[in-house]
């Protein structure tokens, strides 16, 4: 079953990702799906803010994967742009994000179909961006996370 999220302005796609990384635990795996310009990479930010996360979240697109250190919550973050990986399960296999996820949580942007083989249990989280500019996330709950409270 999924749910649906209206995000009317960037502030409240961050806020609702701000959330999202409040609950976030070592080894937790997040996805986020949707064309270019749904708010993909300003959901990632707000998850960071969300795990205390030291430094400024940025997309990830030409190194592929960022980690970002521990903050406040004790918490690193990688941040996965798998757009230019075209699917490879090869190059994601290259990036050994099944050993960032022991100790960090794990945000991919572009994962659907492929990141989600690291881990049974995760968030799956479709953005559509809507004519007026707002936008709707889609939230799937995989394994362990279809009982766990987002926020």
């Amino acid at each position: 079953m999924a749910e649906t999220v209206r995000l009317p302005t960037p502030g409240d796609t961050h806020d609702f990702g701000r959330a999202i990384g409040g609950v976030l635990r070592p080894g937790d795996l997040v996805l986020l799906a949707g064309p270019l310009g749904a708010g993909k990479t300003a959901l990632a930010q707000g998850i960071g803010a969300g795990l205390g996360v030291a430094g400024r979240v940025s997309s990830p697109t030409f190194i592929i994967a960022r980690e970002h250190k521990a903050g406040t919550r004790g918490i690193p973050m990688v941040h996965v742009d798998a757009y230019r990986l075209g699917g490879s399960l090869d190059e994601l296999d290259d990036l050994d994000l099944d050993t960032e996820l022991v100790e960090s949580a794990v945000v991919v942007e572009w994962g659907e179909g492929s990141a989600d083989r690291l881990s049974a249990d995760h968030l799956l989280i479709r953005l559509d961006r809507r004519p007026d500019d707002s936008r709707v996330a889609t939230v799937e709950r995989y394994g362990a996370w279809v009982d766990r409270p987002i926020g």
